[in-house]
């Protein structure tokens, strides 16, 4: 019993000294761990001039092309003047403007007034060649001048005329007419019979079979559907309906295209 005794408390002080032990361990791991996190954080070097050195363009923006000097020998652009239309009276004896003084129009840039006033002048400007004289007047007809910049002149402009002609109208299509059966045979020329078919024949299918048509505006069959009767008795029918002709509808004097239904009856003999 004291035997057991002895060795059990050898056992707990090996147990606290193992515990000891791997505490201390757990520590100096995690100590040197976090040394070594704050010395990685440290020596990490982001390169961040290298960053900037290596930007790529996404956007791209064309260079402005260089605006073309005009040549230094090239003669100036002519400058084109509006002269208003003058006011003055016209005489049929005079063959020049005639002029008490020359005042030349407000919007010639070229030629400044050479005193400033506040009221327009007496004499109408002038235009082109001219005499000063006792009064202010026109020639009958003052055509452009020399330097072609006359816009509004005295004479009658000529005029000239469009003649509008008036749109052809865009012809509308008529609807097509719906005709009853009796009146689309009434109108028909060509009316084939269907053969009846053998297989029809075998199984003793017999009865009627509608078809609806529509007839185009020289009497023609343009389109052909069954709607009603024996499955083995449709196609017949169809092809019959296909071949029939019709004389061409006339609605207010434009043929027209029509539609209805012809009705095949089938029977065995």
């Amino acid at each position: 019993m004291f035997t057991n005794l002895i060795e059990s408390e050898s056992h707990r002080k090996e147990f606290k000294r193992r515990s000891s032990f791997f505490l201390a361990t757990v520590a100096a791991y995690a100590l040197i761990l976090f040394a070594a996190g704050v010395a990685s954080i440290y020596a990490y070097d982001a390169r961040l001039e290298a960053q900037s050195n290596s930007l790529e363009i996404l956007n791209w923006v064309p260079p402005v092309p260089p605006t073309p000097v005009r040549p230094t020998n090239a003669p100036p652009p002519r400058l084109v003047r509006r002269t208003a239309p003058s006011n003055a009276p016209v005489d049929r004896t005079a063959t020049v403007q005639e002029r008490t003084t020359a005042v030349a129009p407000t919007n010639d840039p070229t030629k400044a007034p050479e005193q400033i006033g506040v009221t327009r002048s007496p004499a109408p400007p002038v235009t082109g060649v001219f005499r000063l004289s006792n009064r202010n007047v026109d020639p009958p007809s003052v055509g452009p001048n020399n330097s072609g910049d006359c816009v509004t002149c005295n004479s009658t402009a000529p005029v000239v005329r469009v003649e509008e002609t008036a749109p052809v109208p865009i012809p509308v299509k008529p609807k097509p007419q719906t005709l009853t059966s009796i009146m689309l045979v009434s109108k028909a020329i060509s009316l084939p019979k269907p053969a009846y078919p053998p297989m029809a024949k075998a199984i003793g299918a017999e009865g009627s079979v509608a078809v609806q048509i529509l007839v185009d505006e020289q009497g023609r069959v343009i389109s052909a559907q069954a709607v009603s009767g024996h499955p083995t008795l449709l196609h017949a029918a169809k092809e019959a309906a296909l071949q029939a002709r019709f004389t061409p509808t006339v609605l207010n004097g434009q043929p027209v295209k029509i539609q209805g239904v012809i009705t095949y009856n089938f029977v065995l003999h």
